[in-house]
Formats: C-alpha cells, sequence, structure tokens
C-alpha cells in the first residue's frame, strides 16, 4: 500500500508562492499541493496554477483560492502543512496566521535560502529590502547605470508580477515600451519595469525562475536581481545589498521576511535620511549593527525633483504615488507628497472622497494611507476607475510620484508633474567603491 502524499496548502501573492512549489514542490511526489492562496494583489484568486507550469503530477493543475478560505481549505482537504510564501508582513501578522493553521491541527511552514534559492554560475548582485517603499528602486538604478558605465553586461532580473494569464508569463523578457504591452504589464509591473527600458537593460521575469536563469546565464556577466516587496531574493546573491527605511523605523527588526534580508546583508542602505528624524536614523543604524554587525553601512538619501516646478508652487495638487508603497508596503505617502511640499504647493487635495469602485475599496482595506492617491491598474476595469477617480478631482495640478508613465494607460485631463528621485550617499561607503571591489573579485573588472 503507497504512503499518502502530505497534502500542502501554499499562501502566497503571485509570486514567491509559485517560485516554491517550482523549486521544491514540483514533481515531489512526497507532497500533494492541494491549494495556493491567494492575498495583498486584487483579481489574483479564483485562477488555476496551469498544468504547463504544475507538472505532471498535476494534469488538472492547482486552483488558487482567496486567502479568506483558508481555514475551510484546510479542513476540506484534511490538510498536514500550510507554507507561507509571500512577504511584506510584520511579525505579528505572520503570528496571527500561524495561530490559525495551528489551531486548525495543520503544521505551519517557512522555507528558507537552502530550498529556495538557485546558484547562478554567473556573480549575483540582489538588491532587497526592509519594507517596500524602502527606495530599492533608487539603489538598483544607480548601481546598473555604473556598471553600464563600467562596460559590464549586465541583465536585470526582476521579482515575481504574474497577474494575468500564467501560461504566458511563463517567461518574460522586456526591453522596449511594446514589450509592456505584449504581456499586458499592470501599472506596478510598468513602475518597476520602465527604468530599464529606459537604460537599454533587459529585464527578465514571469514565474519559471529555474528556466528565467538559464537564459540570463548566457547574456550576462552580472545579473542584477531586483526584488519585490521585503522578500528574499530568488537567486542565491554574491554581493546583498537591503535598503532600510528610518521612516517606519524598527520595521528591519519587525517584518517578514525583511529582518532575514537585514542578517544576511553585506551592505545595508539606509535611505532617506534628509526625510527622517535624527533619532529614527540612530535606531535603524543601531538595529543593523546589533542583528549584523558586519554589514558595511551607507547613509543615503532619495533626492526629489521634478520636472516642472512652477506647475506646483502656489498651486492646488492631486498626487499620485506608487501603489505597493502606500498599500500593503504601510506607507501613508511617497515621493510624490515629499515633492508638492517641498516645491510649495498650495494645497494637497484629499482624494479620498472622490474615489470610485476598487479605488474606494482600498482606502477602506489600507487606512493608513494619507492625501495620495495609489497608482492601482490590476485590471482594465480599475484602470478606468483609477481614471474616472482622477477626473473627479478638481485640481490645478497631478503630481505624479509613481514612476511609471501613467499616461501611455490613461487619459489625465490636468497638467503634470513627474517626480523623480535618485539615491545620494551621504555617509560611509560609496556603491561605486562596492561595486568595484566585486567585479574585481569576479575578474569582470581588472584593477
Amino acid at each position: 500500500m503507497s504512503k499518502r502524499r502530505k497534502r500542502i496548502i501554499i499562501m502566497g501573492a503571485a509570486g514567491r508562492d509559485f517560485h516554491n512549489f517550482n523549486v521544491v514542490y514540483r514533481d515531489n511526489p512526497e507532497y500533494e499541493v492541494v491549494a495556493f492562496t491567494a492575498s495583498q494583489i486584487p483579481y489574483i484568486e479564483n485562477r488555476i496554477y496551469p498544468p504547463e507550469l504544475a507538472g505532471k503530477l498535476y494534469p488538472n493543475g492547482i486552483p488558487i483560492y482567496p486567502e479568506e478560505k483558508l481555514p475551510e481549505l484546510i479542513k476540506k482537504y484534511n490538510v498536514d502543512e500550510v507554507v507561507l510564501s509571500y512577504s511584506d508582513l510584520l511579525h505579528e501578522e505572520v503570528g496571527h496566521k500561524y495561530s490559525i493553521v495551528l489551531a486548525l491541527g495543520a503544521d505551519f511552514k517557512l522555507l528558507g535560502p537552502k530550498s529556495t534559492m538557485l546558484k547562478s554560475s554567473k556573480p549575483v548582485i540582489a538588491v532587497c529590502a526592509v519594507r517596500t517603499g524602502a527606495g530599492k528602486s533608487t539603489v538598483s538604478r544607480k548601481i546598473a547605470k555604473y556598471l553600464l558605465d563600467l562596460g559590464v553586461k549586465v541583465v536585470a532580473v526582476r521579482h515575481p508580477m504574474p497577474y494575468g494569464d500564467l501560461k504566458k508569463q511563463i517567461v518574460q523578457k522586456f526591453v522596449t515600451y511594446d514589450d509592456l504591452d505584449k504581456y499586458n504589464a499592470t501599472i506596478e509591473e510598468r513602475e518597476e519595469y520602465e527604468q530599464y527600458i529606459e537604460m537599454g537593460i533587459p529585464v527578465y521575469a514571469g514565474v519559471d525562475y529555474i528556466k528565467i536563469l538559464k537564459i540570463v546565464e548566457r547574456e550576462a556577466e552580472v545579473i542584477l536581481w531586483d526584488g519585490g516587496n521585503n522578500d528574499l531574493p530568488f537567486y542565491k546573491p554574491d554581493l546583498h545589498i537591503v535598503v532600510a527605511d528610518p521612516m517606519r523605523p524598527g520595521h528591519e527588526v519587525l517584518s517578514y521576511p525583511g529582518e532575514a534580508n537585514l542578517r544576511m546583508a553585506d551592505v545595508v542602505v539606509i535611505n532617506k535620511i534628509g526625510s527622517a528624524k535624527p533619532k529614527d536614523v540612530k535606531l535603524v543604524e543601531n538595529n543593523v549593527r546589533k542583528v549584523n554587525p558586519k554589514a558595511k553601512i551607507i547613509k543615503a538619501d532619495s533626492i526629489v525633483t521634478v520636472d516642472k516646478p512652477e506647475l506646483v508652487k502656489g498651486k492646488r495638487v492631486l498626487v499620485i504615488e506608487d501603489g505597493p508603497s502606500v498599500t500593503h508596503g504601510g506607507l501613508p505617502y511617497c515621493a510624490g507628497y515629499v515633492a508638492a511640499v517641498k516645491y510649495g504647493a498650495k494645497e494637497i487635495i484629499d482624494p479620498r472622497p472622490y474615489a470610485i469602485g476598487s479605488i474606494r475599496k482600498a482606502y477602506e482595506e489600507y487606512k493608513h494611507i494619507g492625501k495620495v492617491l495609489p497608482a492601482l491598474g490590476y485590471s482594465s476595469k480599475q484602470i478606468r476607475e483609477l481614471e474616472e477617480t482622477i477626473k473627479n478631482i478638481d485640481a490645478d495640478t497631478v503630481i505624479l510620484g509613481t514612476p511609471s508613465h501613467l499616461t501611455k494607460l490613461i487619459r489625465i485631463d490636468k497638467p503634470i508633474v513627474k517626480v523623480r528621485y535618485e539615491l545620494k550617499e551621504i555617509e560611509g561607503p560609496k556603491l561605486s567603491e562596492i561595486i568595484e571591489e566585486f567585479l574585481a573579485k569576479h575578474n569582470i573588472l581588472k584593477r
């Protein structure tokens, strides 16, 4: 009589969950993954992880349910083990989740780097964070530009955001803006991919990071892992750079898996020191030194500028921010709001009374959001609701704090100001010095 396979549910948010399945559970006869659950991102549940990705043990694929159904699913399938496989949670939130699972009799599991990180034949620089919105993109962009200036062939691999047809998103390569349309990229994806397209650096993403790695290793001298949320890298880093955020002091040791990133880091960039209180910067620095005394520390700032300051000064403005940072990232505002204050806006209009549909629901779910509008666009319907919300607001100017070219997707019937933010090292070693040392170590840059 054959032994019953251990029944598993993977809790996820369309990213880490699929990777964990691919590297640990796919084609593994010891386990039966009966379901995924989905959270954080709208419209990603009630799908099927397709047979093309699920492998020979799952000829019908694997269903994906809303996370709210987890207790029901544990009972229905007599589940043995629940595997938490998404990021940007505080430790307290993780505690509530494992308490629900344990109370229903199942085991609760977290998969670590040894089980889930893929080893590359090419050097990997990983940029991660302790929380979403810490400023990874400014660090990644600075590193990528420096590698380009040195003539190093760099390819970026972005943490996954497969929110559409999974069969069409197994491996995605973005080189031009047409590729964004080809893969029907969401606003969140555009926020991350466009910076690389502008620099002429190929960026890969998708669902199967085993396949992606094999392709990228043929193209790159150096792989730049561009992390999502505060998740751990999928590829084992040879240089692990982690961004901390003193605007949320203490979160560097209170978040999952952000604290793990902090403890693993070779370099910690304490960002936004020009905006944060000195005592909060000091708290973050002390926490870094306490849990990871070997890490090099760079204190830096995100310098915010706008392309048309005259459209901000003395004006009534609507601020549109990067969506994930002000939703599950927990920030009340980001660079757009900072720019509005810096350049002398007369009034920052509160968009909440004008929000409709799923945009209004986002404010109800994330009550911490301030007087800013999150750039949410995970479906064509939500994009239209975002457009209608903007149209409802009587403002002199719209400040685009989101890094995406939002006007490629929606019509904005008001003057637009675009925000830029760049990393400036203030104290400690320079990223350029760290990168040069790394390249020399790997015989890519001869000193």
